[in-house]
């Protein structure tokens, strides 16, 4: 009884000390993300581009500056990331764009972005209006409303078996 007491509660210790080290860093980790989004703001600039196409793909096929494939870290560079041919006055290049940006890019049209350096962070204004991502429907909602559909049309058969009835 004791020992398996005394093993429970080195579990939960060891369990309370791994908490607290994530907790810790982080932290440290935000305080890094808050930091480079302060560098990113302060270095942003708008300007306008017209996106000839945009796609997922790996960092090493991206056409990016070679010196943006050297401070990747090494595990991450196989890994998509959203990029973007746009011309921006007469030089067309390859721009990164966050996730939530590079849904509402709309293709071959004319549009106002805030870029620091060679990732694209807002979209201010598109020449015909901006791409409205699509809501994709959970696996659970489409079953509900499969169940609400055919439950409609099991009290419509029974009102119009009803009907039928009452006419003989």
């Amino acid at each position: 009884m004791n020992g398996a007491l005394l093993t429970v509660l080195i579990i939960v210790g060891v369990l309370l000390v791994a908490l607290g080290v994530l907790a810790f860093v982080g932290k440290k980790m935000q305080k890094k993300q808050d930091a480079s989004k302060e560098q990113m703001k302060a270095a942003s600039q708008n300007i306008s581009i017209l996106v000839i196409d945009k796609k997922r793909m790996k960092l090493k096929e991206a056409n990016l500056p070679k010196i943006v494939l050297e401070q990747t870290p090494k595990y991450l560079r196989g890994s998509k990331v959203p990029i973007v041919k746009a011309k921006a006055g007469p030089n067309i290049m390859n721009l990164m764009c966050d996730d939530k940006v590079f849904d509402i890019i709309p293709v071959k049209k004319e549009v106002k972005v805030v870029v620091s350096g060679i990732y694209i962070m807002e979209v201010k204004s598109a020449r015909g209006g901006l791409d409205t991502p699509t809501v994709k429907k959970g696996f659970m909602s489409k079953l509900k409303d499969k169940a609400a559909k055919a439950k409609e049309e099991a009290e419509n058969d029974v009102k119009a078996s009803k009907k039928d009835k009452k006419k003989k």
